[in-house]
């Protein structure tokens, strides 16, 4: 083993995790192990303290490094566990000379924490990548950081300011990626759609998305992550009206449906504004696909204003939903509030889940007879522009193939090739 490299939490850490792995390979580090952790919950960070342990019996030889948002924002709580060798901040983990400093001198440190103030940077470098490792689709950082101060989230603590990629950077990381063999990229960013304020003219992110779809003709698909609604732009919403190439599928930071859970969370809409862009946007595109990451049991949070998250997933008309019992994160003001109980939480989760489960079905119902392109993953099993997992035989990894959806197994899409 040279480096192997376990990531939690969202697809900017699995890029991210895919430019350690070069970086450290490259600079020549041997049997180690490396934790790309996430910090938005207590289970993430219970989940990598648990792997941890678990990769220090199999590789009792295995130099093991922390690094992430939970190791920038809890770095003491890694330092203290005997399996840890290292504990890395997240502003070096990509940095190529962080890397090479441990393989020329070992990680055998006096300190054990490797972590600097995240909250002076001022700047995102691109890093080009080739691909990344046993993914039919690719990742491309073009933000990180979060200007934002929501009461429940702690990642602004782990991954500093908001900060941009310069266009032309994007555009030569997607270029490259396109000439490696990916027909489909993803646009990742901690808060994805503040791109471009700190940029000389302050692009926004759909004058981004414009620019790859005009510079990179050769790109089949353009996909991006999570998007808070309140601040799309208007070149992006004609973007996704007039590019098919800009994928009909958007994940929304929405977090409750309740206006008064929606102020305590200090969000920057209220529920009228999230319905209202829904049905603007689907009028626009009408086979978009929408999903939400939704908390349950935010603190001071009652049975009815419960409900009227819960009523969102129709009123926006919700397929994929990303649910959370509320963790509190130490150091943030919500984990200071009134806190709902633990058990109603949890119950509140599993109902949010159900109607996620139910709006799903009819999704798979929905979709019988339509054609569409499934992006092979593996297996058999692949993606059709809206994200919906859709199984089909024959294909081989990286294919872009049109398919009449012929069922659905109540997981997945069943197709044919059209």
């Amino acid at each position: 083993m040279s480096v192997d490299v376990i990531t939690f939490g969202c697809r900017l850490n699995t890029y991210e995790s895919e430019v350690i792995r070069r970086e450290a390979g490259e600079a020549g580090l041997e049997n180690a192990i490396v934790f790309n952790s996430c910090a938005v919950t207590a289970e993430a960070v219970r989940q990598a303290r648990q792997a941890i342990r678990r990769a220090r019996r199999e590789n009792p030889t295995a130099r093991i490094v922390v690094t992430g948002c939970a190791a920038q924002t809890e770095p003491e709580l890694f330092a203290e566990m005997d399996e840890v060798d290292l504990v890395l901040g997240n502003s070096g983990k990509l940095n190529a000379a962080t890397w090479k400093g441990l393989a020329d001198f070992g990680i055998e440190r006096d300190q054990k924490i490797l972590v600097d103030d995240i909250m002076s940077l001022k700047e995102t470098a691109a890093h080009l990548v080739d691909g990344l490792e046993g993914r039919a689709r690719a990742f491309v950082q073009v933000q990180n950081g979060c200007d934002h101060r929501c009461t429940f989230c702690i990642i602004p603590y782990g991954r500093g300011p908001s900060r941009s990629v310069p266009m032309g950077a994007v555009v030569t990381e997607i270029r490259r990626l396109v000439e490696n063999g990916y027909g489909e990229v993803v646009l990742t960013g901690v808060d994805l759609t503040s791109y471009g304020h700190d940029l000389p003219g302050t692009p926004a992110l759909g004058d981004l998305v414009a620019k790859i779809l005009a510079l990179v003709p050769e790109l089949s698909r353009l996909r991006l992550s999570s998007i808070d609604s309140i601040e799309a732009d208007p070149s992006l919403v004609r973007a996704l009206a007039e590019e098919e190439r800009l994928m009909p599928h958007l994940h929304l930071s929405l977090q409750a449906g309740d206006d008064m859970i929606l102020k305590r969370m200090k969000r920057r809409h209220l529920r009228d504004d999230a319905i209202r862009f829904c049905e603007e946007i689907r009028a626009r595109r009408p086979d978009v696909v929408f999903g939400a990451d939704l908390i349950a049991g935010f603190p001071t949070e009652t049975e009815a204003m419960f409900q009227n998250t819960l009523d969102l997933v129709a009123a926006c008309g919700l397929t994929y939903l990303h649910v959370f019992p509320f963790s509190p994160r130490p150091g943030t003001p919500a984990a200071k509030m009134p806190q709902v109980e633990r058990a109603i939480a949890k119950e509140r989760a599993a109902r949010l889940r159900g109607a996620g489960a139910a709006a799903y079905a009819r999704h798979l119902a929905g979709e019988i007879g339509s054609r569409r392109q499934v992006l092979i993953e593996r297996d058999g099993l692949g993606r059709t522009e809206q994200f919906t997992e859709t199984a089909l035989e024959g294909a081989a990894p990286g294919d872009i193939v049109p398919v009449r959806i012929v069922g659905h197994t109540r997981r997945h899409l069943v197709a044919e090739a059209a």
